[in-house]
């Protein structure tokens, strides 16, 4: 860098040369990832990278089943009270889910909340059937209104973004999308940026880890398929000024974070270096870009590095808190000198305290019935939990089985070997001890009297867990 010293003496014109000459020595790193933010009453485009290359949605899509279903509620067509029904269709959906049974009734405001902080693709189906009829009458519906607002690179084939053919968008639409939510819907607004519900004991945190940690985050959802990478719309109010921010395609849930973290501190910032930018006009401006959409399964999910298969897991942190996002000291430079937001930063700190939203299924309930509700399906929730505990348990060898098999002699892991399929009730009787420790209780009840004398055997352990004899 001592090539560099004599500029720094030099006039301050000089300073576009230090800034090419550093992007020289601090190369970016490669990865395919677009980026975008725009100003969300004026559309004005703040910073744009890959913006309008055609990307994979994940579960951003649901920005639009919301945007369609409350369209709906607004024109009253249906209600946030209207009952819809679990179909087969729905139960079938993958992870993330709610996993209510066919049958099962929810409210359009709870399915929408649901949707929206767990990111359940049942409830994504639901609301398509119970406001379209069918997932193929609400994707066309999608379609229409995604060509009415202009977004002309984005097409649907289903509800919640689960990897499709011809399921498409960029970061251009989505900012032209969430510019639409909050334009067209703002007394609708509050379902975009929910920290957190509460279904019987069960809490669920919001998955855009801004809400609740970054100041003024408000909206809207996250996104993640192998193809895709991790998908973010993220949105954030600081002194009246609304900024949103879309980034496609982040290495982790904490990078994606964190990027739109970093974007949304260089718009509000708006000063530095500005100037060396040219103008980017507003994002409907943004010319698309005839491409195919980058696949990043093999950089998400190969055999050497293991991701999450759904967005329901995608708070999964890199072990190295403060691993690289790829920004370089050129990038914060350029952006006017501001220092990088660091991952630790960020996530350290839990977020702001905030009571869970309950869900329920059902009519809508309010005040003692909203908490009899809450509390019957607590207890529901807790009742399976010990059923299954008592299923685990009745499974378990014999307690005095591991002193067995710690007194038995050389052989006895041969024995154990050839045991290893046997029966349970041939594991219930208790094992014989040098120390003569009192045996456990029999788990078969027909057995009756006290074993006779006999050399120590171990007890037979659970099937799948016994090693190779030898």
């Amino acid at each position: 860098m001592h090539f560099l010293r004599p500029l720094l003496r030099r006039p301050s014109a000089n300073w576009i040369l230090l800034v090419a000459a550093l992007a020289v020595v601090t190369p970016r790193a490669v990865h395919a990832e677009a980026l975008l933010v725009v100003e969300a009453d004026t559309g004005k485009v703040l910073q744009a990278d890959n913006a309008t290359m055609p990307w994979y949605p994940a579960s951003v899509t649901k920005i639009m089943t919301a945007y369609v279903t409350l369209k709906a509620v607004k024109e009253g067509r249906l209600s946030l009270d209207t009952l819809l029904t679990v179909s087969p269709v729905a139960a079938a959906e993958s992870p993330s889910k709610m996993g209510f049974p066919p049958g099962t009734q929810v409210t359009v405001d709870n399915a929408l909340k649901m949707m929206m902080v767990k990111s359940a693709n049942d409830m994504a189906v639901v609301l398509a059937e119970g406001v379209g009829g069918s997932v193929d009458g609400f994707s066309g519906t999608m379609n229409q209104t995604a060509l009415k607002l202009g977004m002309t690179q984005t097409s649907y084939v289903n509800p919640n973004g689960l990897p499709a053919d011809g399921q498409v968008t960029s970061a251009r639409d989505l900012a032209i999308l969430a510019r639409a939510v909050i334009r067209d819907l703002p007394e609708y607004e509050y379902f975009m940026h929910i920290p957190s519900i509460r279904y019987g004991r069960r809490v669920t945190h919001n998955f855009n880890k801004l809400i609740g940690r970054y100041p003024g985050a408000d909206g809207f959802k996250t996104g993640f398929i192998c193809a895709s990478g991790y998908n973010l719309v993220a949105s954030a109010t600081r002194n009246g000024k609304r900024l949103i921010a879309v980034v496609l395609g982040a290495s982790s849930g904490q990078a994606r974070a964190v990027r739109a973290a970093q974007l949304l501190e260089r718009g509000f910032g708006g000063h530095g270096l500005g100037w060396l930018k040219p103008a980017l006009g507003t994002v409907d401006s943004l010319v698309p870009i005839d491409a195919t959409p980058p696949n990043l399964r093999e950089e998400m999910c190969n055999g050497k590095r293991k991701r999450p298969a759904t967005d329901e897991d995608a708070d999964v942190v890199a072990s190295n808190g403060n691993a690289s996002t790829g920004e370089t000291a050129v990038t914060f430079f350029t952006a006017g000198l501001q220092p990088p937001v660091k991952p630790a930063d960020l996530l350290a700190a839990a977020a702001a305290p905030s009571e869970p939203v309950p869900v329920y299924t059902g009519p809508t309930k309010t005040g003692a019935a909203l908490i009899a509700a809450v509390a019957a399906e607590a207890e529901k929730q807790a009742s399976a939990r010990r059923g299954k505990k008592s299923k685990i348990a009745a499974k378990k060898p014999d307690a005095g089985a591991p002193k067995a098999e710690a007194d038995a002699k050389p052989g006895a892991k041969a024995t154990a070997a050839r045991h290893a399929n046997a029966k349970p009730e041939a594991a219930a009787k208790p094992a014989a001890s040098a120390e003569k420790k009192p045996a456990a209780k029999p788990a078969a009840a027909g057995d009756k009297g006290t074993p006779k004398p006999a050399k120590p055997k171990a007890a037979a352990k659970p099937k799948g867990e016994t090693k190779p004899a030898g």
